[in-house]
């Protein structure tokens, strides 16, 4: 196979798949339906037609036949009056009437069945076209319920796959949450023992004492001063001689 025709295979096969996704049977259905009703409608203007020429046939032929009689009437008062020429005048026009008379009723007789055949047709085509309608309507109800319930059910799957994306997200929020009140808990723990109290003091309890002690002489430096200038001490030094001399 030729490399032209693989593509032109491929291309056509592309083309299908698309046309069939595309088409909706719903239009198909009406456009048949409408298709029909054109073809309905053309016969019955057939019908009219064939009908309306052996009305004018037979028109005409009423309008011949009443000549004739008129001929016929005048041949024989012609007779009676003694005109034997004019009697066969008459009768020789009334002879050619009945020719086109014979004539018109074989055309009237070939459109009488013409138009009982187109008659019987059309009631036919006009029964297969009812037919089709009630069967198009009921194939359009049967697709458009199935396109409700696919769309329905595509929803469905829709929500399913997200809701389910969204149970992951919450079960991802709930295990952060668990986390974080476990962590706030051991913080709280930690905190009430006293291991969080200071990160920074040293680990060596020589070291430790040395700092308390340092810190305590401090604070006994920083009391004294503080008595000096309130004149508290000065006042202990003066009553400490006064009782002396008294002992």
């Amino acid at each position: 196979m030729s490399l032209m025709r693989r593509f032109s295979m491929i291309f056509k096969s592309k083309a299908s798949r698309a046309l069939d996704s595309a088409e909706d049977p719903r239009e198909t259905l009406d456009y048949s339906y409408e298709r029909q009703l054109d073809l309905l409608q053309q016969m019955r203007r057939g019908l009219s037609d064939v009908a309306t020429s052996r009305k004018r046939i037979e028109l005409q032929g009423q309008q011949l036949q009443q000549s004739g009689d008129k001929l016929q009437s005048q041949a024989r008062q012609a007779l009676e009056q003694g005109r034997e020429d004019l009697a066969r005048e008459a009768l020789a026009r009334r002879s050619a009437i009945q020719s086109q008379l014979d004539d018109l009723q074989v055309q009237e007789d070939q459109l009488r069945a013409e138009e009982n055949k187109l008659a019987e047709a059309s009631r036919r085509l006009e029964a297969k076209v009812g037919a089709f309608r009630t069967r198009k309507e009921t194939i359009k109800a049967s697709y458009t319920a199935a396109e409700a319930q696919t769309k329905v059910g595509e929803a469905v799957s829709g929500i399913s796959e997200e809701m389910g994306d969204v149970g992951l997200a919450m079960h991802r929020a709930e295990d952060k949450v668990a986390q974080m009140q476990a962590r706030s808990g051991a913080l709280d723990e930690l905190m009430a023992s006293g291991a969080l109290n200071d990160f920074t003091a040293s680990s060596d309890p020589l070291q430790a004492e040395l700092d308390r002690t340092a810190i305590g002489s401090g604070v006994d430096a920083e009391l004294e001063r503080m008595k000096k200038e309130l004149g508290t001490g000065d006042a202990k030094e003066l009553e400490a001689p006064a009782s002396e001399e008294r002992s």
